[in-house]
C-alpha cells in the first residue's frame, strides 16, 4: 500500500459542546445506521470509519463528521483495533451523502455516553414522556387548576363585596391569567407526549380539528412511546409508585367524570321535557277555557237573537 493512502479514525471523542445524543443520532442518519449500531463505536477503542482514501477523500469525509460533531481524525494507512465492518454489517463505510448538518447544534457535554434515561422537565416542550406519566401529570394540572380557581373565586366575591366593578374586573382578568397558564402547560405536556411516539409537537394542534379532537386524546393514551431513543432524545425514565399511584387515580376519575356528565345532562332533558309538557298543558287549558267562553258567547247570541225574534211587533194600523 502507498504511503498516500489515509484512514478516518474515531475513538469516540466529540466536538465541544455537543451532546452525545445528538451526535449519534447525526451519525445513524450519515451512515444510514441504527442508534444500536453507532453506540458500539463509543467504546474509546480506535474505530476506522473509512479506510483506503487519497487525501483530498479524507479531508471530505473529515469534514462531514465534524459537521455531525465528531473528533475523528486523519491518520495514514496503519492497523487498529478494529473497523466500522465489525460493528456494522452493511456497506457503512460510504456516505451517502457527505453533505454539512447545519440542524445539529452544539450543547453540552464532550465525550458523555448516551443517557439511558433522560431528564424530565415540566415547563418545556422537549423531551419525552410516556403514557402513564402523562396521565400523573394531567391529574396534578387539574388537581391545581380547581384549587387555583376556587382561590380566585374566593378573592374575587371577597373585592365585589366592597365593590362589584372592581370584584369582576379582578376576577376577569385572574380567570383568563388561570386559562392562559392551564393552555401552556397544557401544550408541552402533550408535545412531551407526542415526542415519546416519535411524532412532532405540531401534531398538537389536531385537537383543534372537529371530530379528531375526540378520537386524537385517545391516542395519547393509548399507544405506547419508542423504546429506545428517537430524534427527540432518550426516553423517559421508569414510571415511579407516584406516577403509577396518580395514573389509576386519574383513570378511575374518567369514569366518575363522564357518568356525571351523563347524569346532568339526563336531569336537565328531563327537566326540559317536563316544562315543554307542563307549557303544552297549560297552552291546551288556556285554549279550552277560550273555546268554552267562547261558545258561550255564541250561545248568549243565539239566545237574545231568538228573544228579538219572538216579541210582537206594533202595527201602524192600531
Amino acid at each position: 500500500m502507498s504511503d498516500n493512502r489515509f484512514k478516518i479514525v474515531f475513538d469516540g471523542a466529540l466536538l465541544p459542546g455537543v451532546e452525545s445524543t445528538t451526535a449519534k443520532l447525526n451519525l445513524a442518519e450519515l451512515f444510514k445506521s441504527d442508534v444500536e449500531a453507532i453506540e458500539k463505536l463509543f467504546t474509546g477503542r480506535p474505530v476506522a470509519l473509512k479506510r483506503d482514501l487519497s487525501r483530498p477523500d479524507a479531508e471530505t469525509y473529515l469534514t462531514a463528521l465534524k459537521n455531525a460533531g465528531v473528533d475523528a481524525r486523519i491518520e495514514p494507512e496503519q492497523p487498529v483495533a478494529f473497523s466500522l465492518a465489525e460493528t456494522h454489517e452493511t456497506d457503512s463505510g460510504s456516505f451517502s451523502r457527505p453533505a454539512a448538518s447545519p440542524y445539529a447544534p452544539p450543547r453540552s457535554a464532550v465525550g458523555d455516553d448516551l443517557p439511558e434515561y433522560a431528564t424530565l422537565k415540566v415547563f418545556t416542550i422537549h423531551g419525552r414522556i410516556g403514557r402513564l406519566r402523562y396521565l400523573a401529570w394531567t391529574l396534578v394540572l387539574t388537581l391545581a387548576l380547581l384549587v387555583a380557581g376556587g382561590i380566585i373565586s374566593t378573592v374575587s366575591f371577597a373585592v365585589a363585596t366592597a365593590s362589584p366593578t372592581a370584584g369582576t374586573i379582578l376576577g376577569v382578568l385572574l380567570g383568563l391569567a388561570l386559562f392562559v397558564a392551564l393552555v401552556w402547560v397544557s401544550v408541552q405536556i402533550g408535545v412531551q407526549r407526542l415526542h415519546d411516539l416519535g411524532w412532532s409537537g405540531w401534531l398538537y394542534f389536531l385537537n383543534l380539528v372537529p371530530l379528531v379532537n375526540s378520537v386524537f386524546p385517545i391516542l395519547l393514551l393509548v399507544l405506547p412511546g419508542n423504546a429506545g431513543a428517537n430524534q427527540y432524545g432518550a426516553p423517559p425514565p421508569r414510571n415511579s409508585t407516584a406516577v403509577k399511584v396518580l395514573a389509576t387515580l386519574w383513570l378511575a376519575f374518567i369514569p366518575v367524570m363522564l357518568a356525571i356528565v351523563v347524569t346532568l345532562g339526563m336531569n336537565g332533558y328531563l327537566n326540559q321535557l317536563e316544562a315543554n309538557m307542563d307549557s303544552s298543558y297549560e297552552s291546551s287549558s288556556i285554549t279550552s277555557d277560550e273555546d268554552a267562553d267562547q261558545a258561550a258567547t255564541v250561545e248568549e247570541d243565539e239566545a237574545q237573537s231568538a228573544d228579538e225574534a219572538g216579541e210582537p211587533v206594533d202595527s201602524p194600523e192600531q
